[in-house]
């Protein structure tokens, strides 16, 4: 039986991360919005000292963010909606490990984890990122061309990455690293694949680009090119010995950790936009009137109740997809419906919340415009909405990617 009646100790943590993201995230969000690729280096210095004051008993960073933690990722996802109920943007660049600390989790060995993942808990902020899209290589991650070749005692990377989350901070602005997907031979497919860490200051990692960005405008998404870059043998993630049991399969097991947090994200958007159409209606003298039959309720009033309903549906799926990682259960085809679900439901909620408040909403004098760019992205990164539906209907159907593509 799975029961999500969640502990006093997390409904007391997510009443503090609330206060956060009201006090701290909702004051600076239009600034940062505006101000695209200024960061807050105050808010930055806060959260690190607020993670370092949780450090022990308390999830860390990476933990937040996805990674296995001993049964607490249906608590990280509520975590991560209340912080994005503040801002999504902001979220995202949060001091911590993040993707590269989850790939780490994913595919590192024991020691590898212990030695990467140390930075994360010291004095200054510090961020990890992940390095797997490439120019001509975006949901297909198999496409892979980046490469990784053995010279001596350490493997060489050429090749070039974009729309790294947080990869300027990662790479220029802390004492980061960057999990890069590389291919060690391109014949091998899939199984060829295998991630590499690359430090803060490798000769031949440059960031070329920040991008410009329709939402999340305060997070940085850089390009990354690789060239000639040198690191040592022991900063393959695993075990060093190719086997076609590999490979791929660490990407997807990155992924199934992920998927349930970016599903989280967008539950924390869809609910900032719903709660305050609800909140605006009845200041205005329209009240959502529950417990009323459909053919009492008013149009307006049957939107709102099917926007709570489709938002509830993808808490759900994100709970249950993060319950099953937290006990070892395989979990693609739960995390990839919670994702496309969550990344359908928050566009819809948030196009409508502009729609609902008709002028108002279209301006930029509230948030909720900037909500629904931000949304959008929620229904591409860490999958596109398209791949996630093709994987659920791989798993509910028994094809193999080659029989259903």
């Amino acid at each position: 039986m799975i029961d999500f009646e969640l502990e006093p100790q997390v409904v007391k943590r997510a009443e503090l991360y609330h206060a956060v993201a009201l006090n701290m995230m909702r004051s600076i969000a239009r600034k940062y919005d505006e101000e695209e690729h200024t960061q807050p280096w105050d808010f930055f210095e806060a959260m690190w000292a607020a993670s370092r004051q949780e450090a022990g008993a308390q999830p860390d960073s990476a933990e937040r963010q996805g990674a296995r933690a001993g049964g607490r990722s249906v608590e990280t996802a509520v975590l991560v909606e209340e912080m994005c109920w503040g801002d999504a943007g902001l979220f995202l660049t949060i001091p911590g490990p993040g993707l590269g600390g989850a790939a780490v989790r994913a595919a590192g060995t024991p020691a590898q984890q212990e030695r990467f993942l140390a930075r994360f808990k010291g004095e200054r902020p510090v961020w990890g990122a992940m390095a797997i899209t490439e120019p001509g290589c975006g949901s297909d991650s198999a496409a892979v061309t980046t490469s990784a070749v053995r010279q001596g005692d350490y493997w060489v990377l050429n090749g070039t990455k974009i729309f790294c989350t947080a990869g300027q901070l990662a790479a220029e602005k802390s004492d980061g690293l960057v999990v890069v997907w590389a291919t060690l031979d391109r014949s091998l497919g899939r199984a060829g694949i295998r991630p590499f860490v690359v430090e803060r200051g490798t000769p031949g990692m440059s960031v070329v680009r920040v991008e410009n960005k329709l939402g999340i405008r305060a997070s940085d998404t850089a390009a990354i090119v690789f060239e000639d870059c040198r690191v040592p043998l022991d900063h393959l993630l695993g075990d060093p010995e190719l086997k076609r049991s590999a490979g791929f399969k660490e990407v997807m097991a990155t992924f199934d950790a992920t998927r349930p947090i970016v599903a989280a994200m967008a539950i924390g958007v869809g609910r900032a936009a719903l709660d305050f159409v609800r909140e605006f209606l009845a200041a205005h003298g329209a009240p959502i009137r529950y417990g009323l039959p459909a053919s009492r309720q008013t149009a307006l009033e049957a939107e709102v109740v099917e926007m709570e309903v489709q938002l509830k549906a993808a808490r759900l799926l994100t709970w249950r997809a993060a319950w099953m990682f937290d006990r070892g259960m395989r979990n693609n085809l739960e995390a990839s419906m919670a994702k496309a679900k969550a990344g359908r439901v928050v566009t819809r909620i948030t196009q409508k919340a502009v729609e609902l408040l008709g002028p108002l909403g279209y301006s930029r004098e509230l948030l909720v415009e900037k909500w629904m760019r931000d949304a959008k992205i929620n229904d591409i990164f860490e999958g596109t909405q398209q791949i996630n539906m093709l994987i659920v209907a791989r798993r509910v159907l028994g094809y193999s990617s080659a029989e259903l593509s």
